[in-house]
């Protein structure tokens, strides 16, 4: 294998290669559990050999382990793209991004569990505590779910994380290794569904079995003896059954595809529990699915089936005529096998079978218990999505079977496109620092995350940092990310997060809305209450009680007659009226009116504070904080509309550069984390100061042409300086430096305009 590859240039490797690659590579490491790492690639790709799956997905199985030998850097990213192609490459660290992902967000929910179950211990949680942890953990599993899909670019690479935890727990059972049960719990709740959802049944059901084995070892047991037969014997049997049925539809012309396997132990541990049965109840320990062409051709295989073997009464259901209400079709009928034991048979048509396997009706939801009383789904553009993507995966074995390798190459190319497409999900599922999964919507912000933890961790956040390093408060964020929350011990947000660059979610703006509004009226009551009492003094009434002026007016609380007086709606002319019984409008005003005409609309109110506050700040806002200590930095004296950037200085705040600053870029290059977005407000008033050098013959009537011009578009000199031109050294030539304060750049090049115009001037420019 050369190094010459680049990653625009197709891969094209063989099995062999990947299996030479994996025997130099993985030599003397092994995995936490124990496992020789050489050994679980081989067993990922015996089980993907069981999927149809593509050359690809075996070759990415042998790769699997990269990551874990080297740091995820940029350099062993680029050594493993040179040797595999990019798409490899890129395969193998989404696999790994998700094996940790996977594994962080798990630990979290069991932790959620475990405390659980140790105030049921100690008797310290209530009937409704407990039900609403159950509820908690159920989301975080399920947001764990989604975030995993969510993360693959390639959704094949779930496959693979599929395969792997299954290798995992067949090396616990074949080398007897104890395997910790929040392994086997991880594998129970939170990938076996995965499979269920994807349609992998021939990993999901091994998944099922081995965890229960591992998380519940007695009740497995208990179960297992309970089948006093062993698997291969039951599935010997169903084998035998299915070619005497075979036989004798073949006889009558009815093309049927039959399929069988004994139910496995989780499934029979689950009826169990979920119907309350007992063992001797269970009718499907041994199953047969037969799929038809034509409906008829359902009912004269229900005839044959009951022919050959003797049905047992009332356990026959024709989901054909009365649809479940997922909109599930099938007959399902219960016979008596020829040992004494009973079968449970599925019959339906091809159309029936694709419905309920990759339709929008999700059959994984109804097994999963996720449908309402009326039968539809919460999620149907989600189930629409999974449908989907278990319908490329199951079009897998029929791009790969009895193909050229350079049609298989074609076709798998063709796959790898159309799986790139991630599922659609209007969310995002990021991580706290313990590792918990918070769904946000697109667009997200560190703030939108913020409210989400808590009201007053929104309320007291003044930064974040997103995998480690310092992001600005209206970054947006993407899935997978942990993102962590600095806050302060007094404040209160800014107005600027309002505005949608800086919040996503319509609930964290209420929250936004609700703290102004509480601080407006504190501030209300305490000024309204001042001039009030005031106005009792200047008409000798500072006797009367307050709550009895403030219903003789219309008011229910008092503290509606302060924010009246605080916001002029009242005056000490209302008051006048009362006491002295003066006739004015006000005298008759209803409750009703005075309240109504004492509300000020809200967003007017906010619009007009944040023009209030941006014109007392420096003009510029810097991540949605404009409390925070900004200068402008005198080594470019930025104005608007100049690009501007900030940097986090050590004890000054923020400085404020241009964007081309040489001391800005310099400063970035050192610390890429200490930069901050920024922008200009639109407050006026505002002025710049500005360096402006004017080239010019030497005179006295030149320096008062330049100020009259200056003068002239009501620019004010801040300073000035006279320095020699360095270029011509010449006497009759010299440079004039004139400190300017400016409203704006695009002012500053009115005045350039003006001052060129002057005869003797060879050149303006701004430092």
């Amino acid at each position: 294998m050369t190094q010459s590859s680049t990653a625009d240039t197709p891969q094209f490797h063989t099995l062999d290669e990947a299996r030479q690659w994996a025997d130099a590579h993985y030599v003397g490491h092994t995995l936490r559990t124990g496992e020789p790492m050489r050994d679980h690639a081989e067993g990922i790709h015996e089980i993907l050999s069981r999927l149809d799956v593509t050359d690809e997905l075996h070759i990415a199985a042998y790769l699997f382990g990269y990551f874990l030998i080297h740091p995820d850097d940029a350099a062993n990213r680029a050594a493993l793209t040179a040797d595999w192609g990019a798409e490899q490459a890129a395969r193998v660290q989404n696999l790994h991004k998700i094996m940790e992902m996977g594994a962080k967000a798990w630990h979290n929910a069991k932790e959620h569990k475990e405390n659980k179950a140790q105030k049921e211990r100690s008797g310290d949680i209530s009937k409704s505590e407990r039900m609403q942890a159950e509820q908690n953990l159920t989301e975080q599993i399920e947001r764990s779910r989604k975030m995993l899909l969510a993360m693959a670019h390639d959704i094949r690479v779930v496959i693979l994380r599929l395969a792997s935890r299954l290798q995992t727990l067949r090396y616990y059972a074949a080398s007897k290794t104890p395997c910790p049960k929040l392994v086997a719990e991880e594998s129970l709740l939170l990938y076996a569904p995965l499979a269920n959802r994807l349609g992998i049944w021939q990993i999901k059901w091994e998944l099922e079995d081995l965890g229960f084995r591992f998380a519940e070892p007695e009740t497995y047991r208990q179960i297992a003896q309970w089948l006093d037969e062993k698997r291969t014997e039951r599935e010997g049997f169903v084998a035998k059954s299915i070619e005497r049925l075979q036989a004798e539809l073949k006889a009558l012309h009815i093309k049927a595809n039959i399929s069988g396997r004994p139910k496995h132990i989780y499934s029979i541990y689950n009826k169990m529990k979920g119907k309350s049965l007992q063992f001797t109840d269970l009718y499907d320990i041994r199953a047969f699915r037969i799929i038809v062409d034509d409906l008829k051709d359902c009912y004269s295989v229900l005839g044959v089936m009951h022919h050959l073997w003797q049905p047992i009464p009332k356990e026959f259901d024709d989901y054909i005529a009365r649809p479940k209400p997922n909109g599930y079709q099938s007959l399902h009928t219960v016979v008596v096998g020829d040992d004494g034991r009973p079968m449970e048979v599925q019959i339906r048509t091809q159309q029936m079978h694709q419905f309920a396997e990759y339709g929008v009706a999700a059959h994984w939801r109804y097994k999963e218990g996720g449908f309402n009383k009326g039968g539809k789904t919460e999620q149907s553009d989600y189930d629409a999505q999974i449908a989907w993507v278990r319908q490329l995966i199951s079009w897998q074995s029929d791009l790969t079977h009895n193909l050229s390798a350079q049609a298989k190459a074609r076709a798998s190319k063709q796959l790898g496109e159309a799986t790139s497409v991630k599922l659609k999900d209007p969310s995002i599922y990021v991580l706290t620092p313990d590792a918990k999964v918070i769904e946000l919507p697109q667009g997200a912000t560190p703030i939108d995350f913020a409210y989400y933890v808590h009201t007053n961790v929104g309320h007291r956040c003044r930064g974040a940092k997103v995998n480690e390093h310092i992001v600005p408060l209206n970054t947006p964020l993407q899935t997978g990310q942990t993102v962590q929350i600095t806050v302060a011990k007094q404040g209160g947000p800014s107005r600027d997060w309002l505005r949608d660059e800086y919040t996503a979610s319509s609930r964290t703006k209420s929250k936004i809305r609700a703290w102004f509004n509480a601080q407006d009226t504190q501030t209300n009551i305490s000024t309204g209450r001042a001039l009030f009492e005031k106005e009792l003094q200047r008409l000798s009434k500072t006797a009367s009680k307050h709550d009895e002026v403030a219903h003789a007016l219309g008011f229910e609380k008092t503290d509606d007659l302060y924010i009246a007086f605080a916001r002029e709606v009242l005056t000490g002319r209302d008051l006048d009226v009362h006491f002295n019984g003066a006739n004015d409008t006000n005298k008759n005003m209803t409750q009703k009116a005075l309240v109504q005409k004492a509300v000020i609309d809200e967003q007017h109110f906010v619009r007009t504070s944040v023009q209030k506050e941006a014109a007392s700040k420096s003009g510029v806002l810097v991540v949605g904080l404009d409390d925070l200590m900004t200068q402008l930095a005198q080594c470019c004296k930025p104005a608007p509309p100049d690009d501007i950037s900030g940097f986090v200085t050590r004890g000054k705040g923020i400085s404020i550069h241009r964007v081309n600053c040489d001391n800005f870029i310099h400063m970035k290059t050192q610390h890429p984390e200490r930069e901050l977005a920024c922008t200009w407000s639109s407050a006026a008033g505002m002025r710049y100061e500005v360096d402006l050098v004017i080239t010019a013959q030497e005179s006295v009537d030149m320096m008062r042409q330049i100020t009259e011009a200056l003068a002239r578009e009501k620019v004010f000199i801040a300073g000035l300086r006279k320095q020699k031109n360095a270029q011509t050294q010449s006497d009759a030539s010299c440079e004039y430096v004139f400190n300017l304060e400016v409203e704006s750049t695009t002012q500053l090049e009115k005045v350039r305009a003006s001052l060129t115009q002057i005869s003797g001037v060879a050149q303006v420019a701004r430092l």
